[in-house]
């Protein structure tokens, strides 16, 4: 007689138990090992920190310092070919069908858990249990899924095994830095997938956490939700959490008539921000000024190909759509002037050698030049960026 396990569910309790078990695990990723160990972003009390840090145990075997330290070398090099998980360097197909095994070939690296890897539990159950024992975990899952629903415990044991794969290695590290949205230009290709951080507990607002990486909620505007964050005031407000750090709101007050360190500092600070307002500020008028240059059957450089440029970040465009590029660059006043009032106030916050009374001095210029360039919506966005408080 076949053992059907300790707990009997129809077809759907089964369903229902496979998914809960691994929203759980999600939430370990999200909260634990993300917001709370990569980026510090909130501390967790002893009792849900080492729930999670056990339950990844037995959902994963992932090492709390392995997975930190991959992450905080994916964001220090983000998009270069020293990143662990780049599509933009291994291509969207390798990351995102092969993202686990990036990680386990990384978690070899000695220099990575290293340099990376500071500040993660080093207790006697860490080094004894979980980082020397990892396989052990999962096996032990097995046998509990086993125990509780028989033959349907495999099958759910499997769903645990292959989500974590999938949804964080694939499509976060894979389609989260290839396609989606992108609410901050951040220095590198991260994406936001949809508004609504459910389904991997609000790590598909990837984009926004690149451009406020150590905030502990990952939603921004009023549309999005980030369901971690939900469950983070939910312990805060049991006490088994503290939020360290959010990402600081926006506020624009009245345009002052020439920028000063407080101007300064608020667009240092919302510089993503920033580029993402100017690139759809210019967006009708490098449109209509691609428009014309078609007209007269200059090709090779189309409108998106021109909006990835212009919101893509530190991710530099192909040799030929770079040659084509710097070809209607030539060819047009305004463009080369969008072109080149873009670079120049990025520039802002990439020279630290600056005094701040020099960057006050360069970004007031910058808003004089903006304004006096007869270019409408440039004229009109100077006028904002002095509104930054």
């Amino acid at each position: 007689m076949i053992f059907n396990g300790l707990v009997d569910l129809p077809w759907w309790g089964y369903v229902v138990v496979a998914l809960v078990f691994t929203h759980i695990t999600i939430a370990g990723v999200t909260i634990y090992l993300h917001r709370h160990q990569a980026h510090r972003a909130l501390d967790l009390h002893p009792i849900p920190s080492h729930f999670f840090r056990f339950w990844l145990w037995l959902t994963t075997g992932m090492v709390t310092k392995e997975w930190a330290a991959i992450h905080r070398k994916h964001h220090a090099k983000c998009e270069t070919v020293d990143d662990p998980h780049s599509p933009q360097i291994f291509g969207i197909n390798k990351v995102f069908w092969e993202g686990s095994e990036l990680y386990r070939a990384e978690s070899k690296v000695d220099e990575t858990l290293s340099r990376y890897g500071h500040g993660t539990p080093d207790d006697w159950i860490e080094r004894n249990l979980y980082t020397s024992h990892s396989v052990l975990g999962v096996a032990l899952m097995m046998i509990i899924d086993l125990l509780l629903f028989g033959p349907m415990g495999l099958t759910i044991w499997a769903v645990q095994m292959i989500w974590i794969p999938i949804f964080a290695a694939g499509v976060i590290n894979g389609i989260g830095h290839y396609w989606g949205y992108r609410s901050f230009v951040s220095e590198d290709a991260s994406r936001n997938i949809v508004p609504w951080g459910i389904l991997i507990g609000g790590e598909e607002l990837h984009n926004n956490h690149h451009a406020y990486v150590t905030s502990a909620k990952l939603s921004n505007k009023w549309y999005e939700f980030d369901i971690g964050w939900l469950y983070i005031r939910v312990l805060e407000t049991f006490g088994l959490a503290k939020v360290k750090k959010q990402a600081p709101r926006v506020r624009l007050g009245a345009a002052k008539s020439a920028v000063d360190a407080d101007t300064l500092h608020a667009v240092i600070t919302h510089r993503y921000d920033v580029l993402a307002r100017f690139g759809r500020s210019l967006k009708t008028t490098w449109m209509e000024e691609l428009g014309k240059l078609r007209a007269k059957h200059l090709t090779g450089l189309d409108a998106s190909a021109f909006g990835r440029w212009l919101h893509g970040g530190g991710v530099p465009l192909p040799a030929d759509e770079r040659a084509h590029l710097n070809d209607f660059l030539s060819r047009s006043k305004v463009l080369a002037t969008v072109y080149s009032m873009r670079e120049e106030l990025s520039q802002v916050w990439q020279r630290s050698a600056a005094t701040k009374e020099q960057l006050v001095k360069q970004l007031d210029d910058w808003c004089h030049r903006a304004e006096s360039s007869g270019i409408a919506p440039l004229q009109q966005f100077s006028r904002e960026l002095r509104c930054y408080a």
